[in-house]
């Protein structure tokens, strides 16, 4: 592959959920990053880097001219073939970039309809795509009215938040107003853009799968399907996910219908996105589709169970080049496992079973410092302490194999009070590891 000239890279995100796609891509192509703060881990994997905010810190909102001034700077100094990101908060902000330096890439359009849930909702809608029923709306009233119109179980999101951070379900009238007051407290944690109001959803019944696809000249080639399991009703917390690299699900035609579709209605053409599909009695329903690699290390566990690299996918579509979907393993099943504490507190020891104490087990590591506190939802998201990932010939046995990993997994905590409020965090702060 020629080198000549560099791929801009905006963001790092957190070094747990994606330093081995700046690897990765650092393999590939020079890498010249745009980053918040000067780079610590990231310097092995990146040719340049320049520190510039990432956030106007007076008007909370992207610094996005700054952004593509900067990027235009370097431009103008040395050859620029591409620009991507895999953080979810600096979807847009890319895609200014690659529309002001001519660059292959998702279009602002096409990562807003991405983006804002409730104009993904809108742009399905008029494809007359199968997805949950919705409304927007800005008060509990409102959000009352919509639900008994649905009629329950609703779910309850912000517009602008990944990782189903803030995602309630309601199951009756006696649920809604704490459904909407976490939902509603979670879209204020996020972009400005997308404050305030939620939307109320039909809820779904039935398996939930998520697809990472690849998009050159307007074709959409699906490349990993990871199945989710969700924990700590009612809220939507991602606790895990298994990838199979024969997945019958990849060749559905029904499915693979949907996706495209899908993509085509919300008008991107350039690069990768990853859609959360729901398996229900109808068939399959959108439930979203988002403007980035998947988060919780879903393509890390791909690239162990197909030998497709997310990383070079990312890199090729960012440069115009068609990807490499080429599966180098035919058979197995990878899966992650996150361990989340028992109750809040601060987490004083964590002891994890090594590799091969569990027949398939391939990785067990931490993903905080010891001293972190964690709460659980709603008070915080994504408040894991370690992951397992293991290997199987199915995904039964990978399952089991799993069950078993996080069976042998210790922690310490040291408890803390909870406190009874609304408010709203997630413990990785402009990840883009959002699933």
């Amino acid at each position: 592959m020629d080198r000549e000239g560099v791929v801009l890279v905006v963001g790092s995100a957190n070094r747990h959920y994606r330093e081995y796609l700046l690897d990765s891509a650092g393999r590939r192509q020079d890498l010249w990053l745009l980053d918040g703060a000067p780079t610590t881990w990231q310097q092995p994997y990146v040719r340049y880097s320049t520190v510039v905010p990432l956030v106007d810190r007076e008007r909370l909102i992207p610094n996005r001219e700054l952004m593509v001034k900067t990027a235009q700077e370097i431009a103008a100094d040395r050859p620029v073939k591409g620009v991507f990101t895999y953080d979810e908060t600096l979807v847009v902000t890319t895609a200014y970039i690659a529309e002001a330096l001519g660059l292959p890439g998702l279009t602002v359009d096409g990562v807003e309809n991405c983006r804002n849930k409730h104009r993904n909702r809108q742009a399905l809608t008029a494809a007359g795509l199968p997805q949950p029923r919705f409304a927007y709306v800005t008060s509990l009233p409102e959000a009352v009215e919509t639900a008994e119109a649905f009629g329950y179980p609703v779910v309850v999101k912000p517009r602008g938040c990944g990782a189903s951070i803030g995602v309630v379900r309601a199951a009756d009238a006696g649920e809604i107003e704490a459904a909407f007051t976490v939902a509603e407290a979670a879209s204020h944690t996020g972009a400005p853009a997308y404050e305030g109001g939620v939307l109320v959803e039909e809820y779904l019944s039935g398996p939930e799968i998520s697809i990472d696809g690849a998009l050159h000249r307007g074709e959409y080639q699906p490349f990993f399907l990871a199945r989710k399991r969700i924990g700590f009703p009612p809220y939507f917390e991602e606790t895990g996910h298994t990838v199979s690299v024969d997945d019958p699900l990849l060749r559905d035609p029904e499915i693979v219908r949907v996706l495209r579709e899908a993509h085509r209605a919300v008008g991107v053409r350039d690069g990768i996105t990853h859609t959360e599909i729901r398996l229900t009695d109808r068939g399959p329903a959108i439930i979203e589709i988002n403007a980035r690699l998947g988060g919780d290390l879903i393509p890390y566990i791909g690239r162990l169970a197909t030998g497709i690299d997310p990383a070079f996918v990312a890199v090729d579509l960012a440069t115009g080049l068609g990807p490499d979907l080429t599966r180098t393993h035919q058979t197995g099943t990878v899966g992650i496992r996150f361990c989340n504490p028992p109750v809040e507190g601060r987490i004083t020891g964590i002891r994890l079973p090594a590799p091969g104490a569990v027949p398939g087990l391939e990785e067990a590591k931490p993903m905080v410092e010891l001293g972190t506190v964690l709460r659980l939802p709603p008070r915080q998201f994504i408040s894991r302490f370690a992951y397992v990932i293991c290997r199987a010939g199915s995904p039964q046995e990978c399952d089991a194999a799993l069950d078993a990993a996080v069976a042998l997994v210790e922690v310490d905590v040291d408890p803390i009070a909870s406190s009874v409020s609304s408010s709203v965090s997630s413990s990785v702060s402009s990840s883009g590891d959002e699933a």
